[in-house]
């Protein structure tokens, strides 16, 4: 797809049964099938949380038959995001991109580029992924990887699928490109990479950064990564790669996605320049990337990351085996943090919360693993965990440090964190156990990167800060879309302030029922 930005507030490059109103700012769903939800995934959402997305956290499911308007204002906020369903694994096909243009008369902080093109990254399976995961579920193990990566829907030349060609981006020569660069991917971090050229990174998850230039993009799923590439070229095809990344022993599905970046004027019988993309592994390209990024911390675009916190939690990532007389050998596999295994309630949490529905949720939510232990080395031996619906309540204005911890429970793995609601900083990273006394002195307090979702890195942590300057129930959850379904979640709740602009608004009257 290739998206030509024009002057406006907002658009979403989408299709089916969503439709954006530009001036309102209202997004219409209505449903012919399937239960669904649309997560407008980035959108602070002040205030307004009913419009945010995720099924049985804020909103019930739309049924066959009926539709909703989300209803919303984008504040402060431009540059590149996603919409995606937010219910079962839904989002693998009902997903696009969310593009805000800068308010007129406010250029980018970076020369303008000649054109704006969307690059959404996806995954592909040859089965209806609902029978994947359904199957999996039955099993107690892990379901089926993809059958390929895409490039704006196409995959390019893979085996056993002869014939389907692969996405073209004409340019002209000596231009600058800007590229909108979206993993809606379900299960896989994503490396990009273009033959003989090079990136200047000017944004991820809809934050301005310090420029970079890089061969190689990072970007995880429900990530994004605006990047200005120069045609300096002259002639040419030169092929685009986009394969996984994966660091642990685990299962993944290992092609590369093709495309070809075309320059007008070359002949038909040129071939293409080829490109190696890094291995599945490759943790210092990873690595690399991911330190690169920093805020811009300018006038315009400061950086407030808060310098002292109201709450320090630790929140250790796992998986975990549950027992279970229905599975093929006896457990389930499943995911918590702190030894919490989300169970998704029956009602939406923001509705319990708003209307003191008792019985749907405890706000005791442990903000320390229960039992501590060396998290990286050697793991205990009893790997089940504790279900429960359990969020953690944050007054007004907090100010919240979260270390992500990743575990060695059944493996060690690289897990991608997204906070609805929210931005915040990334203050630290590092490998092994985190030290509070030792690590918290190394915290980049002055420009640390700004966004939504982290990489929490196989055997390490990361430690990220923001301030709770929004009523309402709010998911944080791995954006692997098998995690989350294994029960990789938990809710912060946060209170109202004082007087009406700092509380959570009434639900609106077409609010989907349970």
């Amino acid at each position: 797809m290739d998206s030509s930005v024009a002057a406006g507030d907002l658009f979403i490059v989408a299709g089916g049964n969503c439709g954006m109103r530009n001036s309102s700012l209202q997004v219409q769903c209505s449903n012919d099938d399937d239960d669904k939800t649309v997560f407008k995934h980035g959108i602070k959402q002040f205030r307004t949380g009913w419009a945010d997305g995720p099924a049985y956290v804020t909103q019930c499911p739309i049924q066959p038959g009926q539709s909703y308007v989300y209803n919303f204002t984008v504040n402060g906020q431009r540059g590149t995001l996603l919409w995606h369903a937010h219910i079962l694994w839904l989002r693998v096909t009902v997903h696009g991109a969310i593009v805000i243009i800068p308010k007129l008369g406010l250029p980018y902080p970076f020369p303008k580029p000649h054109k704006e093109v969307v690059v959404l990254l996806g995954e592909w399976w040859k089965l209806d992924v609902e029978a994947v995961i359904d199957a999996a579920m039955e099993s107690g193990l892990a379901p089926d990887v993809s059958d390929a990566y895409t490039i704006n829907g196409h995959p390019g030349l893979i085996s056993n699928c002869l014939g389907q060609g692969g996405f073209n981006l004409d340019v002209e020569p000596g231009k600058t490109y800007m590229l909108r660069i979206i993993n809606a991917a379900l299960n896989e971090e994503l490396f990009f990479k273009i033959a003989g050229h090079k990136f200047t990174v000017v944004e991820v998850d809809a934050v301005y950064v310090k420029p970079f230039i890089t061969d190689t993009i990072l970007v995880a799923p429900g990530q994004t990564t605006n990047a200005l590439l120069t045609m300096d070229r002259g002639t040419g095809n030169y092929l685009v790669a986009v394969s996984p990344f994966m660091d642990s022993p685990i299962m993944v599905d290992n092609k590369t996605a093709i495309a070809t970046l075309h320059y007008t004027g070359t002949l038909a019988s040129t071939g293409t320049v080829l490109t190696i993309p890094p291995p599945r592994n490759a943790t210092p390209v990873a690595t690399k990337f991911t330190d690169s990024l920093r805020s811009l911390n300018s006038k315009t675009y400061p950086c407030r990351v808060p310098l002292n916190v109201d709450h320090s939690l630790l929140f250790t990532i796992s998986l975990g085996l549950n027992p279970c007389a229905t599975c093929r050998n006896g457990f389930r596999v499943v995911a918590d943090i702190n030894n919490v295994t989300f169970a998704t309630p029956v009602i939406s949490l923001l509705n319990s919360h708003f209307f003191n529905i008792t019985g749907v949720f405890t706000d005791d939510f442990p903000g320390n693993p229960p039992t501590p232990y060396n998290y990286t080395g050697k793991q205990p031996v009893n790997l089940s965990t504790m279900i429960g619906t359990r969020v953690y309540r944050l007054g007004y204005n907090s100010r919240v440090q979260v270390v992500l911890q990743d575990t060695g429970m059944m493996a060690l793995e690289n897990h991608p964190i997204h906070l609805h609601g929210f931005n915040f900083f990334v203050v630290g990273r590092g490998l092994g156990n985190f030290n509070p006394e030792e690590d918290s002195k190394k915290f980049n307090l002055v420009d640390p990167v700004e966004r939504n979702t982290v990489q929490v890195p196989s055997g390490g942590w990361v430690a990220i800060r923001f301030t709770a300057d929004n009523p309402g129930v709010w998911f944080l959850h791995c954006h692997l879309e098998v995690h989350t379904t294994w029960g990789l979640k938990m809710a912060f709740l946060v209170d109202n302030g004082e007087g009406p602009n700092e509380s959570l608004l009434p639900p609106p009257n077409d609010l989907p029922k349970c």
